[in-house]
């Protein structure tokens, strides 16, 4: 492996100087033409703050199989992608005496990420890839580590990072991956991923299983790209361990799913949001995206060739596959040739609930249509589906296969305008639904609206010209005035009905993170940070940034106090949508990131 020239810095404060440290002390001593030097005082502070970082201990995969309630460890704390803390100091009674302790400024930009905490320090991912250790009780950085993207690439957001033995896992925007000494920031070794300057990225980031740094790739809608893929690298050495495709060849086992088309053109199959992990079953689960282009008739699915598939494996997927060698156990597609850019790439969570009398492990998801989707985890058989009622484009399911019949009327095929819900951002996109096992309470930010779509006409030849299509943002069906909602589902029932559904103007915006103290925490497109009753959804506490939390929130534990963390950022894809759906909701002109960290007055 090599490591790439141009400027890098590692800001490790136990030298006494920042990045910028000794710019700042240089400039003070101007007068005297010579640098400046820490007084004695700020050495020993300096060294005291160190401790911090220097006490880490190694994570083993037991502390990943099962985290300390005080840490946050994996992108959505467990393996099994819950968003759940135990963590019950603060709770209903209380939680209305939340302030804020201390803020981080960040790299401006959109920051989607998750940060991790261990043993009272917290890893934070900056837009423009730097990672920053910070003192989780007090905001003090530890180190920075840092490198300049090379000329004409630009930065891309990330919504988690990896922590496993000693190290933390990051994937940066030119498509490497990095491992970085958990205490002093240095680099430890790096990966090319995918290749470098092609329109293809890593937005979900990895997750660390048995001694492998697993992570997957988005993007991939170019002919020199290939199709997008999935792929783990030795956590100790960088070394590629497997590689698994999202976009089948004609040579796959599954047969030619794509309607003859040239491998090189069989496109799509991001892979843009963690996997989760069942380490009894040892099986990790991925979502697959959408193909492209996203116009059945553009890619050439459409219409089917006698004698062909063309459901474009392993689009729209659900993925098992062999941790420690890629290789697939079992897939199940939810939405075959899609047309609509409906993703499926979401969170799996794997939960326990009863079904027919008895319980069952069931992998869960719930694509762009928010229909919610279980399947048995071992074996991948469709178990039941719910639809939450905010999409048109599928008429029935199946209750014994899941197999969906779309109206045919919505294809959008040459020359007719058609009308459906959702919009392509999705009833429900990336931030993540929240589980609280105890309740067996599903937790889903959801967004309300439609779309229309008016494809170019059939060319003069005959062939459909796709491209620049128009979309147009339409209210909801129901005229409210209202496109954000929380849904709580509860599962401990067989039908899987609402416990409750809290309306907003505002999209949701972040992951749900509900906790043992009965609280749900959810952020909204115009800047608000809240806290809901689990029980009823009923608003207990709420602030607001300086800009939209569009992020997955966090709570941990230092030093017997309880805490909660949030990143506020826009300007991705996510926020850039709703700023056509609603400019009566305006973000800042320049995004402003920020952590932001909340706890109850400490009354020691």
């Amino acid at each position: 492996m090599t490591v790439r020239a141009g400027f890098s810095a590692v800001a490790v404060i136990a030298a006494g100087l920042g990045m910028f440290g000794g710019m700042a002390a240089a400039q003070s001593q101007l007068n005297f033409g010579m640098p400046g030097e820490a007084d004695a005082r700020s050495k020993e502070l300096i060294a005291e703050q160190q401790k911090v970082a220097q006490a880490l201990t190694p994570v083993t995969d037991a502390d990943l199989e099962t985290p300390p309630a005080e840490d946050w460890l994996n992108w959505r704390r467990t393996y099994n992608g819950w968003g759940y803390s135990p963590l019950d100091q603060i709770d209903r009674k209380n939680v209305d005496g939340l302030r804020l302790v201390w803020s981080w400024a960040m790299a401006s930009g959109p920051t989607n990420g998750t940060p991790l905490v261990h043993e009272g320090v917290m890893f934070v991912q900056n837009y423009g890839d730097a990672v920053e250790a910070l003192d989780a009780a007090t905001g003090d950085l530890l180190w920075r580590w840092s490198e300049r993207l090379p000329r004409g690439k630009r930065a891309m957001q990330k919504k988690a990072m990896a922590i496993y033995g000693t190290n933390i896992y990051a994937a940066t925007s030119d498509n490497r991956l990095v491992a970085l000494d958990m205490k002093t920031g240095q680099k430890v070794w790096e990966a090319q991923v995918g290749k470098e300057g092609l329109p293809a990225y890593m937005t979900g980031g990895p997750v660390a299983v048995k001694g492998k740094i697993i992570v997957g790739m988005s993007g991939c809608a170019s002919t020199e790209t290939g199709g997008c893929f999935i792929a783990a690298f030795d956590a100790k050495t960088g070394a590629e361990a497997w590689r698994f495709n999202t976009t089948t060849q004609p040579d796959d086992p599954t047969g030619d799913t794509w309607n003859g088309i040239p491998a090189g053109e069989r496109l799509g199959g991001s892979v843009w949001i963690p996997g989760t992990y069942d380490a009894e079953l040892d099986l990790v689960y991925f979502g697959a995206g959408q193909p492209y282009p996203w116009s059945s008739y553009v890619r050439g699915t459409s219409p089917q060739k006698p004698g062909m598939k063309n459901n474009a494996l392993f689009t729209n997927s659900t993925l098992a596959l062999d941790p420690d060698t890629g290789e697939l156990k079992w897939y199940y597609q939810h939405l075959p040739n899609d047309s609509w850019d409906m993703d499926y790439a979401f969170e799996r969570q794997i939960i326990e609930v009863p079904v027919d009398g008895r319980m069952r492990k069931l992998v869960v998801t719930s694509g762009k249509m928010a229909i919610i989707e279980a399947l048995d985890a071992k074996t991948g058989e469709f178990v039941f589906a719910k639809d939450l009622g905010l999409q048109t484009l599928v008429k029935a399911i199946d209750p014994k296969t899941g197999e969906k019949t779309i109206d045919r009327s919505l294809d959008p095929e040459p020359g007719k305008t058609v009308h459906f819900c959702p919009h392509a951002g999705g009833a429900r996109s990336w931030p993540g639904v929240g589980w609280d096992p105890e309740s067996k309470t599903m937790f889903l930010p959801l967004q309300m609206h439609c779309a229309e779509y008016q494809p170019y006409p059939l060319g003069e030849d005959g062939e459909f010209a796709g491209g620049n299509a128009r979309w147009r943002i339409l209210p909801p069906k129901n005229g409210e005035g209202f496109y954000g909602r929380l849904d709580a589902v509860d599962f401990s029932e067989p039908d899987h009905d609402w416990a409750w559904q809290h309306k907003d103007r505002a999209p949701q915006s972040t992951a749900s993170l509900p906790t043992g103290g009965g609280i749900v925490f959810q952020g909204t497109y115009d800047r608000y940070f809240r806290a809901h009753d689990e029980r009823t959804g009923k608003i207990l506490w709420q602030t607001r940034l300086s800009d939209v939390p569009n992020s997955y929130p966090v709570t941990f534990e230092v030093d017997g106090r309880q805490y909660v963390a949030v990143l506020s950022g826009s300007g991705g894809p996510y926020t850039r949508t709703w700023g056509v759906l609603m400019p009566d909701i305006a973000p800042p002109a320049e995004s402003g990131a920020t952590l932001w960290v909340f706890a109850l007055p400490d009354r020691r």
